[in-house]
C-alpha cells in the first residue's frame, strides 16, 4: 500500500529554517503530484505547497510564497519542503499528501489528495 513518512520537524526560533522530508513507498513516485499541508490547533488543514510529477511546476499558498520551497527527488522517492524565515504563525503539524490519480496539475484542496502521512510537528518560538 502507499505509505508516506514525514520527518524533519522540530522547534526553531523565529527567523530560523527547517527542511521537511516525505518519503513515499508503495507506488511509482515520479508519476504523481505531491503536496504539503499544515494544521494548527483549532484550525482547518490548509494548503502550503504542491509540485507537479515532473517537478517543473510548483504552487504555493500566499502566506508562504517567497519563504518556502517545495522540491522532489524522484530517484529517492522523496519530496522536500525547505522553510526559511519561519515565524510563530507557521507553527502547525505539517503533512505530505498525494492523490490516487495521475494529475496534470496540482490541487490546493485537501479533498484532492487521497494518501497522507502521519504529520510532523513544527513549532516556531518568538
Amino acid at each position: 500500500q502507499v505509505q508516506l513518512v514525514e520527518s524533519g520537524g522540530g522547534l526553531v526560533q523565529a527567523g530560523g529554517s527547517l527542511r521537511l522530508s516525505c518519503a513515499v513507498s508503495g507506488r511509482t513516485f515520479s508519476y504523481y503530484v505531491m503536496g504539503w499541508f499544515r494544521q494548527a490547533p483549532g484550525k482547518e488543514r490548509e494548503f502550503v505547497a504542491a509540485i507537479s510529477w515532473t517537478g517543473g511546476s510548483t504552487y504555493y499558498a500566499d502566506s508562504v510564497k517567497g519563504r518556502f520551497t517545495i522540491s522532489r527527488d524522484n530517484a529517492k522517492n522523496t519530496v522536500y519542503l525547505q522553510m526559511n524565515s519561519l515565524n510563530p504563525e507557521d507553527t502547525a503539524v505539517y503533512y505530505c499528501a498525494t492523490p490516487r490519480a495521475r494529475l496534470r496539475a496540482a490541487g490546493s484542496l485537501p479533498s484532492q489528495y487521497d494518501y497522507w502521512g502521519q504529520g510532523t510537528q513544527v513549532t516556531v518560538s518568538s
